[in-house]
C-alpha cells in the first residue's frame, strides 16, 4: 500500500484553495470541493474538504498525497484548527493580489502552534500581465520572506508561483510536494484516535464515519468506541479514496462503516478504542501568549477553546507560580493572576491556566489546545487567537467544582490596614479598625502582622466587644514608633484560596 501524506491547503477566504486542490488533485473523497450545498451557494468553504493524488517520493517510494482543503472564512476558524491538527505538511495559499491578510496571518500561527513543516504557494499569478509577471512576484516574494522572518519557519520557505485555475506551473508545484515530502512520525502503537469529520447512514449496510487517525491503528470487525454518544460499534468494512481495505493506522484518511446509528447524532467528532477517552470537564496548561494578540487576557472571562474538532467556551482562571516551575503539580501553591497583557509577558514568567469547560471535550492526554476570541468582529485586523498550551491536569468529574477545584491551592493576597488605638507597654499595643465589626477576630489569633515602621508582631488575643485586637512584640517597639503611634499603621497579610473558602485565611 502507499504512504499516505496529509498536506493542508489554508489562507484566507477567497485565495483559491479549494481551485488549488481540484488542480493537484486525481481522485476526491465523499467531502471534497465544496459539496455542502451551503458552500455552492455562498461560493466558499464551509467545510473540511478532502481529495487525493498518487505521487512519488525521493526515493521513488509510492505515496498518497491526500490535501485537506481548510476553510478561510473569518468566522470558520475552528474548523481551520481542527483540520490543521491532522496534516503533515501545510500549504499556505496566498493571493498574488492581495498578499498576507487576516486569516493568513492566522494560519501561520496555527501552522506555528502545531509545528507544521510549510510551503508558500502564491496563487493567480494569471492577473498579472506576462511582461509585468516576475517583477511583481519578487516584490511579494520579499515581503513575505520578511514576514516569515519574524515566525519559526524562517525566511527559507520554498515559495511556488502559479494559477490554479489556467494551470500554470502545476507541476512544478507537484514536483515541489513530491521534495517536500518527509516520512512522518506513526504512533500505531498508542490506543486508536481518529477525527471524524462527515458521517452518513448507507441503508442495509450501516453507517460510514469518514475521518483520519490521529494515533493507534483499526481493523475490520474491531470494536470501536463512538465515546460523545458512549456506544461500542464493531466495524464492518473500510475504504481509502473508494479502494477496500482491511487495516488503516496513524495518518490515513479512510470510511468506516460501522453497525448501525444516527449519523446525525456525530456531525463531527472522535472514534476510539472502548474506554480510552473519557469526557474532560477542566484543564490546566502552562500559558503560552500569542504575540499577535493585543487584548488583555483576565480571570473571570470566557474564551473559545479549541481542541481537536471540539471548539466550546470556557471560562479562564489565571495564576503564576511563585517559584517558577513549568510543570503544574496539585500539590503546590499558586498565585492568582488579574488579568495578562500578552505584549507585557516575559519569557521568564510561568502563568498557568485553568480552564473550565461549558460543556465536556473529548481528548488524550497532553492535547494541545488553543483560546481564542471568535466573537470579535470578523472584519477586523486584529489577531484572535489569545494564547495555547498542553493539557498537563484534567478533571473528568462532573462534580470537578465541588471535589477537585477546592484541591487547587490558587490564592488571593490580602492586607488588612489598622491603627494603633494606645501602647499598653513596649511590647504590647491595642489596634483598632483592622477588622470589621462583624469579623470573627479569633481567627487570626497567632497571625503575625507589621508595622509601617518595620517591626513585627503577633495577633495575641481579641479585646474588648467591638473589632479590636491585642497585639505582642517579642522585642520593644523603638521610643520613636511610641513617640509618634499616631502616624504608624499595622498592616496583616495573609493569602486566601480562591476555590477552597472553608481554609480561610492564611499565611
Amino acid at each position: 500500500m502507499p504512504i499516505n501524506f496529509n498536506i493542508g491547503l489554508l489562507g484566507h477566504v477567497d485565495s483559491g484553495k479549494t481551485t488549488l486542490a481540484k488542480a493537484l488533485s486525481s481522485i476526491s473523497s465523499t467531502a471534497a470541493f465544496d459539496k455542502n450545498p451551503q458552500s455552492v451557494e455562498r461560493g466558499i468553504t464551509l467545510d473540511l474538504g478532502f481529495s487525493g493524488t498518487a505521487a512519488e517520493g525521493p526515493q521513488r517510494e509510492q505515496l498518497q498525497f491526500t490535501f485537506v482543503d481548510c476553510p478561510g472564512h473569518a468566522s470558520l476558524i475552528r474548523t481551520i484548527i481542527g483540520g490543521a491538527q491532522i496534516i503533515d505538511l501545510m500549504v499556505l495559499v496566498v493571493d498574488a493580489q492581495k498578499g498576507i491578510q487576516t486569516q493568513t496571518a492566522e494560519c501561520l500561527i496555527i501552522g506555528e502552534l502545531l509545528q507544521k513543516k510549510l510551503i508558500v504557494v502564491i496563487n493567480k499569478i494569471d492577473v498579472f500581465p506576462a511582461d509585468q509577471r516576475e517583477a511583481k512576484l519578487e516584490k511579494l516574494r520579499l515581503r513575505l520572506r520578511k514576514t516569515l522572518e519574524a515566525t519559526s519557519f524562517g525566511r527559507q520557505v520554498p515559495m511556488y508561483a502559479v494559477s490554479a485555475l489556467e494551470g500554470i506551473n502545476i507541476q512544478e508545484l507537484r514536483n515541489g510536494l513530491s521534495e517536500a515530502y518527509f516520512q512522518p512520525e506513526r504512533n500505531v502503537s498508542a490506543p486508536l484516535l481518529m477525527y471524524v469529520d462527515h458521517c452518513f447512514g448507507i441503508r442495509g449496510q450501516g453507517t460510514v464515519c469518514t475521518g483520519t487517525l490521529l494515533q493507534g491503528k483499526v481493523q475490520v470487525n474491531d470494536m470501536i468506541e463512538l465515546p460523545a454518544l458512549n456506544e461500542q460499534r464493531k466495524v464492518k468494512s473500510m475504504q481509502m479514496f473508494r479502494q477496500n481495505v482491511t487495516s488503516a493506522s496513524m495518518g490515513d484518511r479512510i470510511g468506516l462503516c460501522v453497525t448501525q446509528f444516527n449519523a446525525k447524532l456525530l456531525e463531527r467528532g472522535v472514534i476510539s478504542n472502548p474506554g480510552y477517552l473519557k469526557p474532560i470537564y477542566a484543564v490546566c496548561l502552562q500559558l503560552k501568549p500569542i504575540r499577535y494578540y493585543k487584548q488583555a487576557i483576565k480571570s473571570k472571562s470566557k474564551l473559545h477553546v479549541s481542541v481537536g474538532h471540539d471548539t466550546v467556551m470556557a471560562n479562564v482562571t489565571l495564576f503564576r507560580d511563585t517559584d517558577p516551575s513549568p510543570d503544574f503539580q496539585l500539590n503546590r501553591e499558586y498565585e492568582y493572576v488579574e488579568e495578562l497583557l500578552p505584549a507585557d509577558t516575559s519569557p521568564n514568567d510561568v502563568i498557568f491556566a485553568l480552564l473550565e469547560f461549558e460543556s465536556p471535550v473529548l481528548a488524550p492526554p497532553n492535547s494541545t489546545l488553543i483560546a481564542s476570541k471568535l466573537d470579535m468582529d470578523v472584519h477586523s485586523s486584529s489577531c484572535r487567537l489569545a494564547f495555547w498550551g498542553r493539557m498537563s491536569w484534567q478533571a473528568q468529574s462532573v462534580n470537578y467544582a465541588h471535589e477537585v477545584l477546592p484541591q487547587l491551592k490558587i490564592f488571593k493576597r490580602k492586607q488588612k490596614v489598622g491603627s494603633i488605638q494606645r501602647v499598653v507597654n513596649a511590647n504590647e499595643v491595642i489596634v483598632q479598625n483592622l477588622f470589621k465589626k462583624e469579623a470573627k477576630r479569633e481567627l487570626y489569633v497567632g497571625k503575625a502582622v507589621e508595622l509601617s515602621t518595620g517591626e513585627r508582631g503577633r495577633i495575641d488575643r481579641t479585646f474588648g466587644q467591638t473589632s479590636k485586637v491585642a497585639i505582642a512584640f517579642q522585642d520593644s517597639l523603638s521610643p520613636e514608633t511610641i513617640t509618634n503611634v499616631k502616624d504608624v499603621q499595622v498592616l496583616l497579610n495573609c493569602k486566601k484560596y480562591v476555590f477552597n473558602k472553608q481554609a480561610g485565611l492564611f499565611q
